[in-house]
């Protein structure tokens, strides 16, 4: 039987990183001249056939990707991404598509490295990660990267790894987006308070970019009697130290207009704003959890952007499947609509 050159025969024969050669083959990322040379002499000596090895890998009757995502037990928000996972899984199963979970604790971060480090020392021909810890991920990136691994990110965008694709949200239009619903809904200028309800903001870069895209819309505003104060609250679990921080704030800044929640936590400021009587403060947020889901029935919360994490899931397998097994050419980036639902509309997504 013929043997099937892989990227790592290649990479071998031309001296290079398994990484350089994906992208040859795939035509994406840079390369040097004398590189790309090199690779194609090798692909070319080995008889490299990339449909082959789509054919073959289709008709082994196993082809297994990873998905490395926070546990949905811990955080209702991830049972949704979780789902869109298992309906990919289960259309691509007919290819010999399988999917395996590792799932880590979204609030710890030695969970996370744990689990990225148990699949990376397993033979995964690709895999699905949400990197919500941005320096802690940038490692294992690497290492995919240069052993020629592909991967796709969701929920997070980090583009300096080159990533086959990311799926989810733009961050920054999607905070520019809150910026202009608060705008709107405020009859007089004042100050909006832009809250991460996070523990560690800066190693969330996704929040860092709904933020900077929220002050930029008010920057750009011809408007100028607006103040944005941002307030990291990282004891959002705890209602009564929560609370306190909450009431200094409503002290210090007695021209309060509403809040921007940066994450799925806006029930959190929602509860507090319902238990105090401060319902005329404006809230935005994101996503469709129960607790959110109710607030905006009752009119707490004002708007919610639905970030769509089944989708992300769903796509995040989709589409490497289709780069892997199909070989076809898929896009850089699949952003997902901005998705403003009010409590006149929530129906229609529910």
């Amino acid at each position: 039987m013929k043997k099937i050159a892989r990227i790592k025969d290649i990479a071998e024969l031309a001296n290079v990183s398994a990484g350089t050669v994906d992208r040859v083959i795939h035509n994406r990322g840079r390369v040097s001249e004398n590189a790309k040379k090199r690779i194609l002499k090798a692909m070319e000596e080995l008889r490299y056939e990339p449909n082959m090895m789509a054919r073959a890998l289709v008709s082994s009757g196993e082809f297994r990707i990873a998905a490395l995502i926070p546990d949905p037990t811990h955080d209702e928000y991830w049972e949704a991404p979780f789902r869109g996972v298992d309906e990919a899984e289960s259309q691509m199963r007919q290819y010999g598509v399988i999917v395996d979970k590792f799932l880590f604790e979204q609030n710890d971060v030695e969970s996370f490295k744990r689990e990225a480090q148990r699949l990376s020392e397993m033979s995964y021909k690709g895999i699905l990660v949400a990197p919500i810890f941005y320096r802690e991920s940038l490692a294992f990136l690497s290492k995919w990267s240069q052993e020629g691994i592909p991967f796709n990110l969701f929920n997070t965008h980090i583009p300096d790894y080159e990533p086959v694709t990311y799926v989810g949200q733009d961050s920054y239009q999607s905070g520019l987006l809150a910026g202009k619903l608060l705008h709107y809904g405020s009859k007089e200028p004042g100050t909006f308070i832009v809250a991460h309800l996070e523990n560690e903001v800066l190693n969330s870069t996704h929040l860092v970019k709904k933020e900077q895209g929220f002050m930029d819309y008010f920057d750009d505003s011809k408007d100028d009697g607006y103040k944005i104060v941002r307030a990291e609250i990282n004891n959002w679990d705890d209602m009564d130290v929560c609370s306190r921080q909450l009431d200094a704030l409503i002290a210090e800044y007695p021209d309060l207009r509403g809040f921007f929640v940066t994450n799925s936590r806006s029930f959190v400021i929602g509860d507090y704003l319902k238990k105090k009587g401060l319902e005329n403060l404006q809230l935005v947020g994101y996503d469709l959890l129960t607790k959110n889901i109710g607030l905006l029935s009752e009119g707490i919360v004002d708007f919610l952007i639905n970030q769509n994490p089944r989708g992300q899931g769903y796509w995040g397998v989709r589409l490497l499947v289709d780069h892997l097994v199909f070989r076809k050419e898929v896009d850089q980036i699949r952003y997902l609509p901005l998705d403003v639902v009010t409590k006149e509309n929530l129906q229609y997504y529910i």
